[in-house]
């Protein structure tokens, strides 16, 4: 019996994937509609991917079979989906991203701050994930992480190391955790000298040895959880967020592109640079303890471990060598693209998207994906040395040129293409729910949450994603709910902003598991931490995630996104009593 359920246990995959879509076969067969054909095809995909029986891109293809063979949609119409404006930032982004990593720019970065911040246990704590949050702002989380976890490892062997070579009971204040230490147990001997006793001594390397893993813990955690963080604050710093801009795009083409890279900054940074604040304090009272004071230092006079740890910083720093040619030009490339992106199209003043490449309306004919790929073709163009001609040194005689900042092979080798497939899929399942009239059937069915008060279905809908995205890929999280939620705005007459820009950051807030995203995976990866203790920290950094973003979207979003009306291109048949509503408000007289 053993040895069947083994069998049925490695086959799996293979069951999940035959059984699945015959058991959801009685919903098209019994309801015979566009709407239950769609509602299906999205059922089947949101299994397939909570299950991963098959590859989370292989599942996101379904909609060009299932569509087209459903009446939904034409398989054109479907496979243009498929690369869209934000597909298109994605990879622009990701080409500025794969030259930072290529020339070690992010190593150099990370290192200069960590020098000038400190290696005081707070400071090393805060400059770590400010170091962390910044990168993983840029490129992604998977690839900070990977950078950041050896860096902290090798400073925390150092401190360690270090630590073995102080005299036996000379505390370093600096270094010293604050869990309470055990008194020491003196026993008088009859010429009147007080020597320590030896157990004590034993328990006090013990003591000493689980404040060094607390540590250890602490900083492992502070990377992971910041490379998560720092993803939020741009559009391009996590998948998410460009599911949200393509979805947005996709169900209200009206939309004027309320949701660009200016608009999302200034929403998102703030939230990014509370929530990581917040975390800091958090993981520096459950790792190093509540007295501050020697956590940051303060009157500590030995300075053996903190010159230790900021020698391996330094040593780490100088053999990456004066800055070269390729580094300095990924640098400038990085600071016009950024430059580029805010004054595009920021919305409080007129871009020079809006002089130089108008429209009819006035708007940009050029988006953020168009600066993305002009910058990424830059770096393809630009050589990697001071322009010159070298000896080729496998072909004497021949003059060689320098090669460009980057090449087809190194893009080839590091651009997550399965992610440009898995973004396509949930475009085309938001333009089938729209196309089949699911989206509408939702949004009747969810007309009862009007009674609720607006800033309570933010703050449930954001525990409820956060609590799925634990269990799921925050991509498909995000694809799968913000159709949804776009239905259910619409129904209630709540602009759709208001419950989707709250949920696609909530989408980032996987802090309890190790299988919740790659950073997580990474730093378990190292040893040292157990599944209880990244839990034990996350759960309450997942409960201050959220309470941040709520605040967030019921304060300074409303002046960025003008959440406080409800916006005309949002409109559509369920929305017809907003209309009414929007109509007697304007033309009711004053008393």
């Amino acid at each position: 019996m053993a040895t069947c359920w083994q069998g049925l246990w490695a086959y799996r995959s293979y069951l999940i994937v035959l059984l699945l879509p015959i058991l959801l076969l009685p919903l098209p067969i019994l309801i015979p509609t566009k709407e239950a054909y769609c509602a299906y095809s999205i059922i089947l995909m949101a299994l397939f991917w909570c299950t991963e029986a098959l590859p989370l891109p292989v599942t996101a293809l379904f909609p060009i079979i299932l569509y087209p063979m459903m009446g939904i949609m034409d398989a054109s119409e479907v496979c243009i989906e498929y690369f869209k404006d934000s597909n298109i930032l994605f990879v622009g982004g990701l080409l500025m991203a794969i030259a930072v990593e290529h020339w070690n720019l992010h190593k150099r970065i990370a290192l200069r701050v960590l020098l000038i911040i400190g290696v005081r246990p707070a400071l090393l704590l805060l400059g770590f994930m400010l170091v962390t949050a910044f990168l993983s702002m840029w490129i992604s989380n998977t690839a900070t992480t990977a950078m950041m976890v050896p860096i902290a490892h090798a400073v925390l062997e150092q401190l360690h190391n270090t630590s073995k070579d102080v005299e036996e009971g000379s505390d370093n204040p600096t270094f010293e955790l604050q869990e309470g230490s055990p008194q020491k147990d003196v026993t008088k001997l009859d010429n009147g000298q007080a020597h320590p006793a030896l157990p004590a001594s034993s328990e006090s390397t013990v003591w000493q040895k689980r404040e060094q893993l607390r540590f250890s813990q602490g900083m492992s955690l502070c990377v992971c959880y910041s490379a998560s963080i720092g993803g939020i604050a741009t559009l391009t710093g996590t998948t998410p967020n460009l599911v949200l801009q393509g979805q947005v795009n996709a169900l209200f083409p009206q939309n004027g592109n309320v949701v660009n890279f200016a608009s999302w900054f200034g929403f998102a940074f703030p939230t990014m640079a509370i929530l990581l604040l917040l975390s800091w304090l958090w993981l520096q009272i459950l790792f190093l303890g509540f007295n501050f004071r020697k956590n940051f230092g303060f009157g500590g006079q030995a300075k053996e471990r903190e010159q230790a740890a900021f020698h391996v910083i330094q040593t780490e720093h100088k053999r990456l060598g004066p800055m070269t040619f390729a580094e300095k030009a990924v640098s400038v490339l990085f600071i016009i693209l950024v430059v580029l992106w805010f004054t595009r199209e920021p919305g409080f003043f007129l871009g020079w998207g809006n002089l130089a490449f108008p429209d009819k309306d006035g708007n940009s004919m050029a988006s953020d994906g168009t600066v993305a790929i002009f910058i990424g073709i830059i770096l393809f163009l630009v050589p990697s040395k001071i322009p010159g001609l070298t000896q080729d040194p496998n072909k004497p005689g021949r003059l060689k040129a320098p090669p460009a900042l980057l090449n087809w092979k190194t893009v080839n080798e590091k651009m997550p293409w399965n992610i440009v497939l898995l973004l396509g899929g949930g475009f085309a399942l938001a333009k089938g729910s729209e196309k089949s009239g699911l989206s509408e059937w939702l949004g009747d069915k969810l007309t009862p949450l009007q009674n609720v008060p607006s800033p309570a279905i933010a703050f449930i809908l954001c525990l409820l994603i956060a609590t799925f995205t634990e269990c799921t890929s925050n991509v498909a999280t995000t694809t799968l709910f913000l159709p949804i939620l776009a239905s259910m705005a619409q129904a209630i007459c709540l602009h759709p902003l208001y419950v989707m820009l709250p949920c696609t950051l909530a989408a980032s807030l996987a802090f309890m598991l190790p299988v919740a995203t790659p950073p997580n995976a990474i730093v378990f990866s190292f040893g040292g931490l157990k599944v209880s203790d990244m839990a034990r920290t996350g759960f309450l950094l997942n409960i201050i995630g959220v309470l941040v973003i709520t605040l967030a979207i019921n304060s300074w979003s409303f002046p960025i996104f003008n959440l406080h009306t409800f916006p005309s291109w949002a409109y559509s048949n369920t929305t017809t009593n907003c209309m009414a509503i929007q109509t007697n408000i304007t033309t009711t007289p004053s008393p």
